[in-house]
């Protein structure tokens, strides 16, 4: 692999339309990204999205990690027919776990059954202000340790039918008044405040295994009064991986939400998450903007601001995780499609929990 065939290996990325093409088939041998994140614009028939997918991943040198936001609630990309899962709110006041983890199981069975093989969950913030404008529903809990106990709860439904969780959003969005999307939030909490509650779920999901979780575009002054966590060396390496021990996928939320882009380019960005740290850069639309982050991951490479064993670090974690979840798999039949998304067997997962 070129070193610049490594870098596209780092960026997951949104693209325009619902059919496969050559234009996109093109963009993909182009590029080379690691991945790609599906939204509505992408999204037809079940049988339509396993088309799209399984096109890609043959016009790939190598696997995809096909990522979706499917939480459950007012979080979910995927309508009908497919099975129309309850908030995590829901799920979590029901007070099984064995419930949770059934729940994400037959979620990851209609994600894998169209090649969706990473999903942007489970959320691993707690609530703890119920003003809080982005979290509301989408929050396990206010309780860190109900939110720890129900998080991996989700992430082990998911690993056993080959979904790749990502908990989200590291250090913790759940006591927030501004959405990251629009505005960068501040979390004034002290150090012992934030081990008692914010990070508990994620040191919890760590010890637990699971393979990846996204950063949150917060300015946290007790950890780094300059930058927010997604561009924190002070958060992603001195905190997590030294301290927490993570030695898995650190994903940031897209670039190009106004909590970063208000202050940093895509392109400076995307050379400071991996400075603080990082592994996979998510950029959900503009192609112009995709192409400027990787150049100037490049650039940054050839004037040695970042060196290449920089690069080959992450590379070598995401081909680990590809190694150890995307194997090549047989398309599934639009008779198997049909047979398990929104199947009766979910339907009634979903009353037992009601």
């Amino acid at each position: 692999m070129t070193l610049q065939e490594a870098i596209g290996q780092l960026f997951i990325l949104g693209f325009e339309g619902s059919q496969p093409s050559n234009a996109l088939e093109a963009f993909v041998r182009d590029l080379t990204p690691g991945g790609f994140i599906l939204f509505g614009r992408n999204l037809g028939s079940p049988e339509e999205i396993a088309a799209l997918t399984n096109a890609l991943q043959t016009a790939s040198s190598t696997p995809l990690f096909f990522a979706i936001d499917q939480e459950g609630g007012k979080v979910a990309r995927l309508q009908a027919p497919f099975t129309r899962w309850p908030s995590a709110e829901v799920v979590g006041a029901a007070g099984s776990t064995e419930l949770t983890t059934a729940i994400a199981a037959s979620m990851g069975r209609e994600l894998m059954t169209v090649g969706i093989n990473m999903n942007m969950a489970p959320v691993l913030d707690v609530l703890t202000n119920p003003a809080n404008p982005v979290m509301a529903g989408r929050s396990y809990d206010s309780d860190p340790h109900m939110v720890a106990r129900h998080g991996i709860a989700f992430f082990r439904g998911l690993t056993a039918q080959g979904v790749i969780a990502v908990g989200k959003h590291f250090p913790g969005h759940g006591d927030t008044t501004v959405d990251s999307h629009v505005a960068l939030p501040i979390v004034p909490h002290d150090l012992d405040r934030l081990s008692a509650a914010e990070l508990v779920p994620f040191a919890a999901a760590i010890s637990a295994g699971i393979p990846a979780l996204m950063t949150a575009h917060l300015l946290i002054p007790v950890l780094d009064q300059e930058l927010p966590a997604t561009l924190s060396r002070r958060i992603l390496t001195d905190l997590l991986r030294e301290r927490m021990g993570f030695h898995g996928l650190v994903i940031s939320d897209d670039l190009l939400m106004q909590g970063i882009a208000d202050s940093t380019s895509p392109r400076e960005a995307a050379v400071r998450f991996l400075e603080a740290g990082g592994d996979l850069m998510l950029i959900c639309h503009d192609q112009a903007a995709q192409r400027q982050a990787l150049l100037a991951v490049v650039e940054a490479v050839e004037i040695g601001r970042l060196s290449e064993a920089r690069i080959r670090v992450s590379c070598d974690r995401i081909a680990r995780v590809k190694a150890q979840y995307l194997h090549r798999r047989s398309t599934a039949s639009a008779e198997e499609i049909r047979a398990i998304v929104g199947c009766d067997a979910h339907r009634r997962l979903i009353e037992r929990l009601m």
